[in-house]
């Protein structure tokens, strides 16, 4: 969610290069509103409110994917209860159809004159007190014994199955309050950024536009859009067909709508769109740029071929697709669409061929 450019780039006084995105943003933020005053300082020059926008979408990139982490973290925990909650069900049917079968017993004995004390046991309202004395089973017929000790070790696995699913519902409100935690971040994040925006002028943000022209940002988008290869000739030059797969699909998706969290099939965060795109080629990757960067062989920028993973940041934040030409597709931030852009837009910090 960072404006995605290298720092050396930016300057508090001058005149740093803005995307006519982040402008647009900029007057969204005014038109609609947001909530809250803007905390910065009156004098920050609209340069400097830029750049500071900047570092927030970066920031709250960065919360974005311990978010996604957390949230696949507590999906999984939940899975894993919801096993262990149908196993409990299985066996306790199990168990019942065995105490059943001990209940006829015990009313033939009882129509008999007697009621076996160990049937006595195993058919009380708490059998499992009543079971852990061998003796009782001893004093049962050979047939009897099979079917008490059957019960007891159903009892025992449902313990041990109500046991293990304790420790997935602690697992799973722990990743739920830190799923809140990170929400908490990326939406303060965003909400100070807009505040900031909505700070300019239209005269301020007018002036920031005319040191990059939309015209011209459009030229020059065109102009790289011209100098990349067609689609077709980039899925031909990706290593296998996997890669040239995800590379099709990402292609697809230009002009999707960011949305942080979101892994499509109508809008993406970054990772989101890396893992959408990989998913539909049949490859199963992690949800987290963290993660993703170790889900294949590292390559050096020098080797890429399209259908790599690129990463940026020293944390490892943000993540596209390469597509050749020293361009690749990824979802930018909450001003932009999923666009191609230039390698060095951001600092660069490896690459990962998925096979």
């Amino acid at each position: 969610m960072a404006a995605h450019r290298k720092p050396s780039r930016r300057t508090l006084g001058g005149g740093p290069t803005r995307t006519a995105a982040t402008l647009a943003l900029a007057g969204a933020a005014t038109a609609t509103g947001f909530e809250g005053t803007g905390q910065a300082d009156p004098q920050l020059s609209p340069e400097q409110v830029a750049s500071r926008v900047d570092t927030l979408y970066q920031e709250a990139e960065a919360a974005t994917e311990k978010y996604n982490g957390a949230k696949e973290k507590a999906e999984a925990a939940r899975q894993r209860l919801n096993r262990l909650q149908d196993a409990m069900a299985r066996k306790q049917e199990r168990l019942n159809a065995a105490r059943e079968a001990l209940g006829s017993v015990a009313t033939a004995q009882y129509r008999g004159g007697g009621l076996d004390p160990a049937l006595q046991l195993a058919l009380s309202d708490d059998p499992g007190r009543y079971l852990e004395g061998a003796e009782f089973a001893e004093r049962a017929g050979h047939r009897q014994t099979a079917t008490v000790n059957r019960v007891r070790r159903q009892l025992g696995e449902i313990e041990r199955l109500r046991g293990a699913a304790r420790i997935e519902v602690a697992s799973l409100t722990s990743r739920q309050a830190e799923l809140h935690r990170h929400k908490r971040t990326v939406t303060g994040k965003l909400a100070a950024a807009r505040r900031l925006l909505s700070r300019l002028t239209d005269g301020e943000r007018a002036r920031l536009a005319g040191q990059q022209p939309t015209a011209r940002a459009a030229r020059s988008s065109a102009a790289g859009r011209a100098s990349l290869p067609a689609p077709g000739s980039a899925t031909a030059q990706a290593p296998n067909s996997r890669a040239a797969a995800a590379v099709s699909y990402a292609f697809q998706k230009l002009g999707s709508p960011y949305v942080w969290g979101a892994t499509g099939p109508d809008a993406f965060d970054c990772s989101g769109l890396v893992q959408a795109a990989y998913r539909s080629a049949g490859v199963s990757l992690p949800r987290t740029t963290y993660a993703q960067i170790g889900a294949g062989r590292r390559v050096a920028r020098s080797e890429l071929l399209p259908g790599d993973l690129v990463f940026f940041y020293s944390g490892i934040s943000h993540v596209g697709i390469y597509v050749g030409g020293g361009r690749m597709i990824h979802a930018p931030n909450p001003s932009a669409p999923v666009r191609l852009a230039p390698l060095d837009e951001m600092p660069f910090a490896g690459a990962t061929r998925v096979v």
